[in-house]
């Protein structure tokens, strides 16, 4: 079994950023069953044939313990401008723990910038 760290990592860069989060997502947190043939299964439905068919090729007839990937997760939902609240109710944590996963980052995200918010402070 691969730790989930060095499987994280391994995920990320087979699939992709956006799609190993929609991983974690739909499977974090379970073991999930990669089937040789993909065609009209439960996984290439929920996440698409195109990553199903990179899950097999890598991992058919075998069980991943799919990371919950909270601080990738965190990372990719500032990055789209979800406030430390909208990102604690999709990892399942309080708004602490968003700070504390925040703080333990290195390069921490910031957040993007939402065009119907006028600045405080403009630059000009």
């Amino acid at each position: 079994m691969i730790p989930e760290p060095a499987l994280a990592a391994e995920l990320n860069e087979l699939l992709g950023r956006d799609d190993f989060v929609r991983l974690a997502e739909t499977y974090g947190g379970t073991r999930l069953f990669v089937p040789r043939r993909i065609a009209e299964t439960k996984l290439s439905h929920s996440l698409g044939g195109t990553v199903a068919e990179r899950l097999a090729e890598r991992y058919a007839g075998s069980y991943l313990r799919v990371p919950l990937a909270r601080g990738e997760r965190a990372r990719h939902y500032r990055e789209r401008g979800l406030s430390n609240a909208e990102i604690a109710r999709k990892l399942g944590l309080t708004e602490t723990g968003v700070d504390k996963i925040f703080a333990r980052m290195d390069g921490k995200p910031e957040k993007g910038a939402d065009s119907r918010q006028g600045q405080l402070f403009p630059l000009d």
